[in-house]
């Protein structure tokens, strides 16, 4: 059996999928809200210490192994380096630019996770249908923010930091993608995030200035939504989806994110809904649908025994 050949994305994942992507475009909402009270390292490191304590308690109390063989060290140590610099950079670029053009940097991610696998992954081939499905929702993402603003020094170098960590993340994406079925889809994200913390709360000692501002209600409980819902829940949930759908399948959907992430910015923050946003929305949609349904092979079907 080729350990590279993925399912068909059937209409319950599929849903699952774009759930989880709406949940990952609030996390734009919830760490711009944290930053308001904790610094960006700070923020990063309380983030994915809360979070590998809740799945390590997860993997304990449903009796998963957290044993690692000795060739599996070198692996997780990569995707641990690569996880640290690329959530450290995210971070700091998102400090420095405005969210809603960070939204947009991060888009960027499936057209370079869809060009690396298809010359590092055997089986995850570009397409022409693929790449117009996912060229009409980066169009779709771009009339979002196509009114013209000026960009301060700080906002540019913050968007050059951004696609620093995308690239770094698109490279993760894949290397997991070539390794997963090595580990259970838990030990690539909650070892990473043990790696990790200690070396963003250095950061954050060294760097953020203060590390805490201030801890209310509304910082505590956007910290709690990033550590417990996206990068427990969502990553645990994205990884293992991941070993069974495969990285192009899974990034196809990531147009919803920013989609979420703009809705939500305007529920919460208050930020304006135009015209473009809603033009936006069919765009996205008409891209995912070019994707993933496939003439002569319905892909949204659900037969006895498949599904998530």
């Amino acid at each position: 059996m080729n350990i590279y050949t993925n399912s068909d994305i059937t209409l319950v994942p599929a849903l699952f999928i774009i759930f989880l992507n709406i949940l990952f475009g609030a996390n734009a909402v919830a760490i711009k809200l944290t930053l308001n009270g904790m610094g960006p390292f700070t923020t990063a490191g309380a983030r994915f210490a809360i979070a590998a304590v809740a799945i390590a308690c997860w993997a304990f109390f449903t009796h998963r192994s957290f044993k690692i063989k000795k060739d599996q060290l070198v692996p997780l140590l990569i995707i641990s380096i690569l996880f640290t610099i690329q959530l450290s950079l995210f971070y700091l670029g998102l400090v420095k630019t405005l969210v809603s053009r960070g939204v947009l940097i991060v888009n960027l991610l499936p057209f370079i996770v869809l060009f690396l696998s298809h010359f590092f992954i055997p089986g995850d081939r570009i397409t022409i249908r693929k790449l117009l499905g996912i060229a009409m929702g980066f169009v779709g993402v771009a009339f979002i923010f196509g009114s013209s603003q000026a960009i301060s020094r700080s906002a540019r170098s913050g968007d050059f930091i951004l696609f620093a960590a995308v690239f770094l993340w698109s490279c993760n994406t894949v290397y997991i993608k070539r390794i997963i079925h090595n580990f259970a889809p838990f030990q690539l994200v909650l070892y990473p995030m043990i790696f990790s913390v200690p070396l963003f709360l250095l950061q954050g000692l060294l760097w953020d200035a203060p590390m805490v501002i201030r801890l209310d209600t509304t910082v505590l409980g956007a910290l709690a939504y990033q550590s417990l819902v996206t990068a427990a829940f969502g990553f645990v949930a994205w990884n293992t989806l991941l070993q069974k759908y495969g990285a192009g399948n899974l990034h196809s959907f990531v147009f919803v994110m920013p989609v979420s992430g703009v809705l939500l910015s305007g529920l919460i923050l208050n930020d304006p809904i135009t015209a473009n946003i809603l033009f936006a929305l069919v765009l996205i949609t008409t891209g995912i649908i070019m994707v993933h349904v496939k003439p002569g092979k319905p892909t949204f079907t659900l037969p006895p025994g498949r599904g998530l």
